[in-house]
């Protein structure tokens, strides 16, 4: 009977290893924007993201702190965080979602739908991001482009800038999940 109830044991045990194996994460994602003015181009990226994917159940989280965007001008960060993303009262855009039909046995290249909720400023939004999905270096890759609109998280824009800032945003990521396979 003990011999039983230990079995039972290392079988749970290990079905939970196994469970939690499938969850992989990256700490050094990138996220960046551009944005077209007739003035001046507005660009920054961010490479301070958190994402895990949990590949068992297709799901993926991303939280990224909005004053780690860096910007060419220190003038135009300033602005960013205080004015326009007001980073002190919402710190954090927070992104969970479902990856629809993805197989990660499959090693060659493939291009998912990603449907999940943008939380960015306190305002969740559905979003939908096609992702092209590779494996290299024995690491999973996911990029891609989406746009934004700024209108929809509220960010509010001087009335004497609204000609020179975009309406739409066009933003890029990139996450390189390692795996433990070598």
């Amino acid at each position: 009977m003990n011999k039983i109830i230990a079995l039972l044991f290392l079988l749970v045990n290990f079905s939970n290893l196994k469970i939690a194996s499938t969850q992989l994460t990256t700490n050094q994602g990138q996220v960046s924007f551009f944005s077209y003015t007739s003035v001046e181009n507005i660009e920054a990226k961010n490479n301070q993201v958190l994402s895990v994917v949990d590949l068992s159940k297709n799901e993926i989280a991303i939280s990224m702190l909005m004053n780690a965007f860096v910007f060419k001008k220190a003038l135009m960060q300033e602005h960013f965080n205080e004015s326009y993303i007001e980073s002190d009262l919402y710190p954090k855009a927070v992104f969970e979602g479902e990856i629809l039909d993805f197989d990660p046995t499959v090693t060659t290249p493939q291009i998912k739908l990603i449907k999940g909720i943008l939380t960015m400023r306190g305002i969740a939004k559905e979003v939908e991001v096609k992702t092209n999905i590779t494996m290299e270096n024995n690491a999973y890759v996911f990029t891609g482009t989406f746009d934004l609109v700024v209108k929809d998280f509220d960010i509010n824009i001087p009335p004497l800038l609204v000609p020179n800032i975009a309406k739409t945003i066009a933003a890029k990521f990139r996450f390189e999940y390692p795996t433990d396979e070598k």
